[in-house]
């Protein structure tokens, strides 16, 4: 039954993680083209530095630098009296009541826990390449209906919210279909950051039935295990471009983009 919970457990990650991860690139996009220097840089580093780095670094890196970041919050909040270095060697020790989660926690909170440290580390990591699709629609939408609205009286503020943002999806929606895909392949990362996802269970159901049967009828049963999330994989990225196609043909109506000329001809 784990095997088959474990399929939701990477459901949620991709319904969670999906809007969190767009959330911070139009977060990250909307720095990287601000008019104040600090905020733009911050946005342009931010992007540059996860997509230059392997994601399997940062993946390792942010679950291990979020569980140490937190702990400190917690532990500055509620051990103020703490004398002790809270960096002892290699060692990070904070007090017993700031460690998360608690050591008498239930093993559903670890779980819980480990889980949420790994869809903010899969935001983080995809919204940096996020907001470089967002970027680049943003940069895609003619200027010349910027000044237009600009024209006639809007505010950048204005100009920004009705023109830019709605209009900027159309560009963005290719970027976005293709970096969907590559989320829903990464989900196997889940197995290295200590949650029990469905390659988990493969690896440890074929593994025990392997030692059981080691010679019918099959001398390894986690080829079986694995051929399965195979088809899985295909059929979920499969479902997913019949939707994004779809969602395509729903924002190119109306627009004036090549896309949007062809359903004026076939319409017409």
């Amino acid at each position: 039954m784990a095997f088959y919970w474990s399929f939701g457990t990477v459901l949620l990650l991709l319904a969670i993680t999906a809007p969190a991860a767009l959330a911070f690139g139009f977060g990250g996009a909307s720095m990287a083209r601000s008019k104040i220097a600090p905020l733009r840089w911050f946005g342009k580093g931010y992007i540059s530095v996860v997509r230059g780095v392997p994601d399997i670094a940062f993946f390792l890196f942010f679950v291990l630098a979020l569980d140490i970041f937190f702990e400190w919050l917690r532990h500055e909040w509620k051990c103020p009296e703490w004398t002790d270095n809270i960096w002892q060697g290699n060692d990070f020790v904070v007090c017993d009541i700031a460690k998360l989660p608690l050591g008498n926690a239930p093993q559903w909170v670890h779980e819980t826990y480990g889980f949420f440290l790994a869809v903010l580390t899969f935001a983080i990591v995809f919204g940096a390449f996020a907001a470089n699709v967002l970027y680049g629609a943003m940069r895609a939408v003619p200027r010349t209906q910027l000044e237009t609205a600009e024209a006639y009286g809007m505010t950048q503020r204005q100009v920004y919210w009705r023109i830019l943002v709605p209009q900027m999806w159309v560009f963005a929606l290719p970027g976005l279909s293709n970096l969907w895909m590559v989320l829903i392949k990464a989900t196997p990362l889940l197995f290295l950051l200590g949650v029990e996802d469905i390659v988990y269970w493969a690896r440890e159901l074929g593994g025990a039935k392997t030692a059981r049967f080691t010679d019918y009828p099959h001398p390894d049963w986690r080829m079986w295990y694995f051929l399965f999330l195979l088809v899985f994989y295909l059929a979920f990225t499969r479902v997913s471009e019949i939707v994004l196609d779809k969602l395509m043909l729903k924002l190119t109506h109306g627009q004036a983009t090549m896309a949007g000329e062809a359903q004026r001809k076939a319409a017409a």
